[in-house]
């Protein structure tokens, strides 16, 4: 039973991931090398409460004790009473090795390390230790608190009593768990590229703007968020560097391959919401105040369409390089069909899960709109997946079989 919690770094995720392990009813404690980074967790954490107070959340009696249930440290000895550590810091793996080779020599040898990377390899950083079998990878979503899938992943080393014990405690702090094999982007990471990736393609050939190309994920896919808004939340600096580390991890498979554009306007600062710019422009108050890049227009390239007809091949294209990639996924046995449908719409909000959206498509018309960007293209990056090749050629499907 895990009812003793270290959470290293107290940046908005792992602050958040205190706060889940907190109103589970855990001891958690907190570390941070800078005590003003403490400070400011601390306080983030009372105007969360406080907030959810005034919803009717929960009451006063509720915050006291998640509050106690939380303390505050700037030793990793600290936590050497912890039964379960879970590291929330920089995506850097000389980094997370360093740390967690310190932190082997204070807790005890039962003690489960736990990384909440969304994108390093767990068996490299789980390589650190001296045992490497109570390593795992734990990874939450942001807002930790708000968002109900969490990411499982044990490495080749994991034991299986460690991957059994993670697994029905987070399950204990009411998430819902994916459990993805130690692969570049583990699911969602993996899976969610082409919703980027696909849409700065279709930018990137003058096809529409990034104002049409938003609207038609929004409108017709049902998307909360665009992909270029997305990408502005996210920040382009951080969504950039995921893309081009999933790139280089799967030996530069061109499905995965950056754009220039991001990559541009990284350098250029343009970062979206936290600089003010991005693809769009922002006011102080982190407000859209319209489009910031314009489109390059290639009009005797590109096929007229009407409004609608641009919408639909827009939606269309974008998806059906999800369900490609959702297909592959389960083709190469990353995660189970269920996981990797609840991964994307717990994880990250998708309307629905894409290999349901496939079934609903039929495959046939997934396999149809991949072989003609193929047939049109001749890139690798459009390749059908062999899944849904011998999926369609068998009359089967996902979930009606």
């Amino acid at each position: 039973m895990i009812q003793t919690v270290g959470v290293i770094g107290s940046g908005t995720m792992g602050s958040g991931i205190a706060q889940v392990a907190a109103t589970a009813g855990c001891k958690v404690k907190v570390f941070d090398t800078k005590q003003e980074a403490l400070y400011k967790s601390q306080k983030a954490l009372e105007k969360i409460l406080s907030r959810l107070i005034e919803k009717g959340r929960i009451d006063n009696t509720e915050k006291d004790r998640i509050q106690k249930n939380i303390t505050y440290v700037n030793a990793l000895k600290d936590l050497s009473d912890a039964h379960l550590t879970i590291e929330a810091i920089i995506e850097d793996l000389p980094i997370k090795q360093r740390v967690f080779s310190e932190l082997e020599t204070y807790v005890s040898e039962d003690t489960i390390i736990a990384s909440n990377t969304s994108s390093l390899s767990i068996a490299s950083i789980a390589s650190s230790l001296k045992k490497p079998e109570r390593c795992i990878g734990i990874h939450f979503f942001n807002p930790a608190p708000l968002m109900k899938l969490v990411e499982v992943i044990p490495a080749v080393q994991t034991s299986e009593a460690v991957l059994h014990k993670v697994t029905d405690s987070i399950s204990n702090w009411k998430k819902i768990v994916a459990i993805a094999k130690d692969t570049p982007g583990f699911i969602v990471n993996r899976v969610a590229r082409p919703f980027y990736g696909e849409s700065l393609r279709i930018y990137e050939e003058g096809i529409a703007d990034i104002i049409t190309i938003d609207t038609s994920l929004k409108e017709i896919g049902g998307f909360r968020m665009g992909p270029f808004e997305l990408m502005d939340f996210i920040g382009n600096d951080i969504n950039y560097t995921v893309t081009e580390t999933v790139f280089k991890a799967f030996y530069y498979d061109p499905r995965y391959k950056p754009s220039f554009t991001q990559k541009r306007l990284s350098e250029a600062g343009y970062l979206g919401r936290k600089s003010g710019k991005g693809y769009y422009q922002y006011d102080e108050q982190g407000k859209n105040i319209g489009q910031n890049i314009k489109k390059t227009i290639v009009s005797d390239l590109i096929e007229k369409k009407s409004k609608n007809e641009l919408s639909q091949y827009i939606f269309n294209r974008v998806l059906v390089m999800l369900i490609n990639e959702a297909a592959d996924a389960l083709f190469w046995n990353v995660a189970s069909t269920e996981d990797i449908d609840n991964a994307m719409t717990k994880g990250v909000n998708y309307p629905k899960g894409l290999l349901r959206w496939a079934d609903e498509k039929g495959i046939d018309w997934c396999v149809n709109k991949l072989d003609r960007l193929y047939t049109k293209y001749r890139e690798d990056r459009y390749r059908c997946s062999p899944l849904l090749r011998s999926m369609n050629q068998e009359g089967k499907s996902f979930f009606k079989n």
